[in-house]
């Protein structure tokens, strides 16, 4: 059932869109993946982008909820509390230089950083989605040209 998705061109592109989904791994993981089972790089970015930015929106507009939902449950309440504290802490930067700040988290590609932390702390410091979604749209597209960059040396060096 799943050898399709990397057998079949359609398949690579819905494989890297689904991993680029994938919080922490996001575009970061989702290009080498894409250009790995034979993507080419524009391919490969494109699918990881779209894949990336997917759930930005509902993360944006339901995060809140979830987590008022969640904070209910005891088992859950701490890792509530140790994602808005996180999200706090990387927001302090974000608050000082708002969208520029909101931007630098998105396109460093590092751990820690990407769209779906941007999305939380958006979400976490009221950024309204018309003004936040362009923005980490603009930080996604430069952390793939980054990533993009940096996956095509290895692929050259391998």
């Amino acid at each position: 059932m799943i050898g399709w998705l990397t057998q079949t061109f359609i398949g690579k592109i819905i494989a890297t869109v689904l991993v680029s989904m994938v919080p922490v791994i996001e575009l970061r993981g989702g290009i080498p993946y894409g250009v790995g089972f034979g993507l080419s790089y524009p391919e490969a970015f494109i699918a990881a982008f779209i894949g990336n930015m997917i759930p930005i929106p509902f993360i944006m507009m339901f995060l809140r909820r979830i987590f008022d939902w969640l904070r209910q449950f005891e088992k859950t309440r701490g890792v509530i509390e140790r994602l808005e504290t996180r999200a706090h802490l990387k927001g302090q930067k974000v608050e000082k230089y708002r969208a520029l700040g909101l931007f630098i988290l998105v396109a460093i590609p590092l751990p820690g950083t990407g769209a779906w932390t941007g999305a939380l702390v958006a979400s976490v410091l009221d950024i309204r989605m018309r003004t936040a979604l362009p923005i980490i749209a603009l930080g996604v597209i430069t952390a793939g040209i980054i990533v993009l960059g940096l996956t095509h040396g290895v692929m050259t060096i391998i």
